[in-house]
């Protein structure tokens, strides 16, 4: 499908009014090519089926299954003759800096698929494939079932929403629905990880709330020089022990966890336009400008540069806005509500 926003196969998502969020109700009988943006998305077929391709997985979603894209990840999209799906693309920083939000990084690090079908499990990505051992144990349950329903609830909620001009607070409500999602989630990961490891629960509950003491430890000081050693430590295991169940939990090393957190605060840091990319590097956590772009652009296909060139062309900053009695935070500043829903342009 010819692109005029495709530039490589880097796409600039036609945002519309210093907004954060676009849906389309797309009919189009097209494929769009091997493309990445920085924004996360959500395909969900409304009508017939859709495929996207994602690496070398290949996702055949049938009416009303829900996938979700990460932002910054290759894929193409395949269309049948005939058919609806909604495509809905934002902007994942808001959520991905909110601070209970950090155990979840990881798994939507990755695409996630949500299926209708009742015949095969329904939450499934490359870590948890919708084949293989992680899934033996499993039939479709009742917690998988509502799962899809709540989802599927939230996804048509805003379908409902986007459109409406007259919504106060849309854009928030929106949000608001999004996080909801993701916390559907993650309560079904969390879930399935205590299932499927080797030791008795009880055991696995009293590790994750280690483990999770840990990632709030990482999460209040990724921007200092922290090891592994002091993680270990505020989760009352040895090094080793630490690092074998944190990256069973989190399917990610220390450093490489470290680094995802850092880069989603730069993220954030970057769409200041009083801060210099060398400042944003120092700020979160990295010691050098180099070691920065390096892992800025391994996580995003983009250099910080590039990332903040971007949202100041389509005019997004932050606001500092400082606590009473916890760290600074940032916030959007505000964005307007005139867009419509519209079909995929060509």
């Amino acid at each position: 499908m010819a692109n005029k926003n495709l530039r490589g196969t880097f796409e600039a998502v036609p945002f519309q009014n210093k907004e954060s969020l676009l849906l389309y109700l797309n009919t189009e009988y097209s494929d769009f090519d091997t493309h990445w943006h920085p924004a996360a998305e959500i395909i969900m077929p409304i009508e017939n089926g859709y495929q996207a391709t994602i690496g070398r997985q290949v996702f055949r979603l049938k009416e009303r299954d829900i996938l979700f894209i990460p932002p910054g990840v290759l894929h193409s999209l395949q269309a049948p003759p005939d058919g609806k799906r909604m495509i809905f693309l934002f902007n994942f920083t808001p959520i991905s800096s909110l601070q209970d939000f950090s155990p979840l990084l990881s798994v939507l690090s990755q695409p996630m698929l949500i299926s209708a079908a009742e015949s095969e499990p329904l939450l499934s990505s490359s870590r948890f494939p919708a084949t293989g051992k992680l899934f033996e144990s499993f039939e479709p349950q009742q917690a998988d079932i509502e799962l899809h329903r709540e989802a599927h609830r939230l996804m048509q909620q805003i379908i409902d929403t986007y459109p409406d001009r007259t919504e106060p607070l849309r854009v928030p409500m929106i949000y608001s629905y999004l996080i909801q999602f993701f916390v559907l989630i993650g309560r079904r990961h969390i879930r399935r990880d205590l299932l499927t490891q080797d030791s008795k629960s009880r055991k696995q509950s009293d590790c994750y709330e280690r483990l999770n003491a840990s990632l709030n430890f990482i999460n209040a000081n990724y921007m200092n020089d922290i090891s592994v050693e002091d993680a270990a430590r505020s989760a009352g295991f040895s090094k080793f022990h630490f690092s074998r169940l944190f990256k069973q939990f989190t399917d990610q090393t220390f450093c490489g966890y470290l680094n995802q957190r850092r880069i989603n605060a730069a993220e954030t840091l970057l769409l200041n336009p009083r801060l210099s990319v060398t400042d944003v590097a120092l700020q979160s956590g990295f010691s050098s400008l180099s070691t920065f772009n390096r892992a800025f652009r391994m996580l995003k296909a983009c250099t910080p540069s590039e990332f903040k060139a971007y949202h100041q062309r389509r005019g997004i900053r932050v606001r500092k806005r400082a606590t009473a009695d916890g760290p600074t935070s940032y916030s959007l500043s505000a964005a307007s509500d005139k867009d419509d829903v519209g079909e995929a342009e060509t």
